[in-house]
């Protein structure tokens, strides 16, 4: 077979795969692949496979101008700090580093 041929009979192998609902040594005793075969594929193909739980999350952050000596609201989650003119900026850092672990 040439590459291109094996590559195309890969992509065809893991449509089917991924279309069976069955995990992948299941899939590959029906089959008669080598299930080391099958992951290499995936990721030469697919990419590296991406760990759901550990995806980025993006909060929308709207940033305004406040008004001169007064204090800011910040709200993470359900915690709401006030923060007043002459904060310390490296424990505010520490605070909202700590939030975003627990909210």
């Amino acid at each position: 077979m040439k590459k291109t041929e094996l590559h195309m009979e890969w992509e065809r192998r893991i449509a089917d795969y991924e279309s069976s609902g069955h995990t992948q040594a299941t899939w590959c005793a029906i089959n008669k692949v080598n299930v080391n075969q099958l992951k290499y594929w995936l990721k030469k193909i697919k990419g590296p496979k991406r760990n759901r739980s550990t995806k980025s999350k993006f909060t929308p952050v709207v940033v305004t101008e406040p008004p001169a000596n007064e204090s800011m609201e910040i709200k993470i989650g359900q915690a709401s700090i006030e923060v007043q003119p002459g904060f310390n900026p490296s424990f505010l850092a520490d605070i909202v580093r700590t939030l975003k672990t627990l909210c």
